[in-house]
């Protein structure tokens, strides 16, 4: 799929979610998208024809209808997409401050980078590791999935596959996207999660933050199992340690991940 049919998957995402009935087209000039000319060095110089995004998208909404946020930077043509996930449990939020960070800092040239700070705003609010409807959201993708735990169960993996509004929202976004690079954050063991996904980025991440790899269980119905499922090792975990980190730790983060996107 071309840069631009992906961006335009991406609006009809967007649109099919607020009642989108026709093909989609990218709109003459829009108030939410930022485009600019670039400045790098000239060693990094882009074509004059690559022009840079900065699109804040509403993807849908939690149960309890609070807003899931996308966020576009970078250059929607190229074939390196990254997608970094900053919450998915609750009650492991850390993740959400990279996220942020990443909305703000220079995207290396040739990186489509797509940014979800928080895929379960509800949990984060309640400060518990499921949705407003009581299910784990790692449990809860079509991968493997099993009827894991019971109603009330922090390990709930819901009534079937993709039977929550969070896990159908960021499933419809992968297809869309399509990304090269997926990242996401939990809490609270500190290591890069080396049981499933790409090894080197992997082993790129966890050198540029200091963490170490190390293999944990893979779960039925996880989010990042889907990932890879759908476009190969792709995607992988990475926990972050329980105390709050710092604005250097952040920046740590940040700066790995666009490094691993810039070589992946």
């Amino acid at each position: 799929m071309t840069g631009t049919a992906r961006f335009a998957s991406a609006i009809c995402l967007v649109g099919g979610l607020a009642g989108c009935t026709g093909p989609a087209t990218r709109p003459a000039t829009d108030p939410t998208a930022t485009t600019h000319a670039p400045r790098y060095p000239a060693t990094q110089a882009r074509p004059l024809s690559d022009a840079l995004v900065h699109r804040r998208l509403v993807l849908g909404y939690s149960v309890n209808h609070r807003p899931i946020i996308a966020i576009e930077r970078g250059d929607p043509d190229s074939t390196r997409r990254a997608l970094v996930v900053g919450c998915i449990h609750g009650n492991e939020p850390a993740g959400i401050a990279i996220a942020r960070a990443l909305a703000s800092t220079t995207v290396p040239p040739e990186v489509d980078l797509w940014i979800v700070p928080d895929l379960n705003p509800d949990g984060v609010a309640a400060r518990t590791r499921v949705n407003a409807d009581g299910v784990d959201l790692n449990r809860n993708f079509p991968y493997r999935w099993a009827p894991i735990g019971a109603p009330g169960s922090i390990h709930y993996a819901g009534p079937r596959p993709l039977s929550e509004p969070e896990s159908r929202i960021l499933a419809k976004l992968l297809h869309s996207v399509q990304p090269t690079l997926g990242v996401w954050y939990h809490q609270a063991l500190a290591v890069v999660d080396s049981s499933q996904g790409p090894l080197t980025p992997e082993r790129r991440y966890g050198y540029a933050t200091g963490l170490p790899l190390r293999s944990l269980t893979d779960y039925p119905g996880s989010a990042v199992g889907f990932e890879d499922r759908l476009f190969g090792p792709t995607a992988f975990v990475v926990e972050l340690p329980a105390a709050a980190m710092t604005r250097a730790q952040v920046r740590r983060h940040a700066l790995a991940v666009l490094t691993t996107a810039d070589r992946s």
